[in-house]
């Protein structure tokens, strides 16, 4: 679909970077056409994993339409993840190729994968560093991507495994497509939008949603690398924005600015991957007159649920159910994480939602009822809308990345002077959520001590901001560590 609206328009500006400015459809398919054919000459074949991983820019853009064009299947990995994460993706999905640009060291990443599986071919998203290696292929992209199918496997997103091992949720391309049509009727996108998209692109609410909506709807996306609320603001004067995704973390940000006024120019606004607190609602409603949209979705479904567009918006919802969703609620056994009271779990199936984890039986069999996915979060209805109660799963959102408490555990657990650990999160106005650490030790901790013992280890948002000791974890009768006491044993 991208490569025939490029084809069809091809001086339409497509995408904004600061290093080329506005990039037209046939420069996208240029660029795409030879990264396909290099990748090609190298010997990526359909079904080859391929991990990306670098800032938003038109070249990563062209780079993912060409391997999603010639069937090989996009890994998008966080920039910031450190050695152990980078080699625990490439065990699991055993890539044959990884673009890598600007992701701290992109020297350390080469190292990293090659001690994973040094048969892995690193390049950047030019594929230059390929060109060498075999010549150029001799390969039509469009005539390729005219051979894939819907049920295809397109992207595999990576959440961290609750028990350690990352989890790969295998979409295809009908899978994206569903979830991009759903979210063109809810929010009304059309080919006249402009997105300031600061979003990263390994995210499925920065990729999922802002690229592929974008390019599908042949609207138009300003990439930023990073987010800085100035460069927001300058963004949406520049280039008449209509639209702006962010986290809640960034919601806080721009309303704390001076010139929070300036989100009034905007069509809409939309926030998710973690939840938005209804103050902060307000606040943007106050400064700019903005009703900010909230949805929610997951890496195994992109969109599901959202808030309407012509309708009422009711903060602390998500709304209703995007087309072509269908959402129940399933009743669980109260645990230590639920009230007393009976929980139900949020169950979706829709031609978004995925098919399975990658070469993960046991984690397939768990996640599906009767063709339902489950999600792991906890919702009930109020009026129609739905709400998100809490999480079956011990989930901590920061900054609207996901956090997984057993990983960061074991990596404290590994500290010579801890005998045991448990991690939650706690509220925090900015982020939503900060993971704290709560310490069975040999001696006291300083909070910097953990936070940077795991940081040389973990991604940054996984870092414990407070430590506390404690002199046991509280635990029930079958041992497992009730963590909505953990506050309790510090008199909190």
């Amino acid at each position: 679909m991208w490569l025939d609206r490029w084809s069809s328009d091809p001086q339409r500006t497509v995408v904004w970077d600061s290093h080329d400015g506005w990039v037209t459809g046939a420069q996208l398919s240029e660029r795409a056409q030879d990264v396909a054919r290099r990748l090609a000459g190298v010997g990526i074949v359909p079904g080859d994993r391929v991990l990306m991983s670098g800032p938003s820019s038109a070249r990563l853009v062209a780079a993912h339409a060409a391997l999603m064009g010639m069937g090989a299947v996009v890994v998008p990995l966080n920039g910031a993840f450190r050695a152990d994460e980078v080699r625990g993706v490439v065990a699991d999905c055993c890539p044959t190729a990884a673009l890598v640009e600007g992701v701290g060291s992109s020297g350390e990443w080469e190292q990293w994968i090659a001690s994973a599986d040094p048969a892995v071919l690193v390049g950047d998203f030019d594929v230059a560093d390929l060109e060498s290696g075999a010549a150029d292929a001799d390969l039509d992209l469009l005539a390729e991507a005219r051979l894939r199918q819907p049920a295809d496997p397109a992207l595999i997103g990576y959440t961290s495994g609750t028990t350690g091992r990352p989890k790969g949720a295998v979409l295809s391309h009908a899978n994206l497509l569903a979830s991009v049509r759903a979210l063109e009727l809810a929010w009304r996108w059309t080919h006249d939008d402009v997105l300031v998209l600061t979003l990263p692109l390994f995210h499925m609410h920065g990729l999922g949603v802002g690229v592929h909506g974008t390019l599908t709807v042949g609207a138009r996306a300003v990439l930023q690398p990073s987010f800085e609320p100035d460069a927001v603001f300058d963004a949406i004067a520049e280039h008449q924005a209509t639209l702006f995704f962010g986290v809640p973390t960034m919601y806080s940000r721009l309303v704390d600015s001076r010139r929070a006024a300036e989100l009034s120019a905007l069509r809409l606004c939309v926030s998710g991957s973690a939840p938005m607190p209804a103050e902060l609602h307000d606040a943007v409603r106050e400064a700019s007159g903005q009703h900010v949209i909230e949805r929610y979705g997951m890496t195994e479904t992109v969109m599901l649920v959202s808030n309407p567009y012509d309708e009422p918006r009711r903060a602390g919802t998500v709304g209703f159910p995007l087309p072509g969703v269908e959402v129940r609620l399933d009743a669980v056994p109260a645990t230590d994480q639920a009230s007393a009271d009976e929980a139900t779990e949020i169950l979706v199936r829709g031609p978004n939602v995925f098919s399975g984890y990658w070469e993960r039986p046991d984690a397939n069999a768990q996640s599906f009822t009767d063709g339902w996915f489950r999600t792991g979060d906890l919702g009930q209805w109020d009026d129609g809308y739905l709400q998100i109660v809490g999480r079956a799963k011990e989930l901590i959102i920061c900054g609207g990345f996901n956090v997984y408490p057993r990983e960061v555990e074991e990596v404290i657990a590994s500290h010579p002077d801890v005998i045991e650990c448990a991690v939650c999160g706690e509220p925090d106005p900015e982020w939503g959520e900060v993971v704290v650490a709560y310490v069975v030790a040999e001696r006291d901790f300083g909070n910097d001590e953990l936070k940077d013992f795991v940081g040389e280890r973990l991604a940054y948002y996984k870092r414990p901001r407070r430590t506390h000791r404690i002199a046991a974890l509280p635990r029930n009768a079958l041992g497992k560590v009730r963590r909505h006491e953990l506050a309790a044993e510090t008199g909190r």
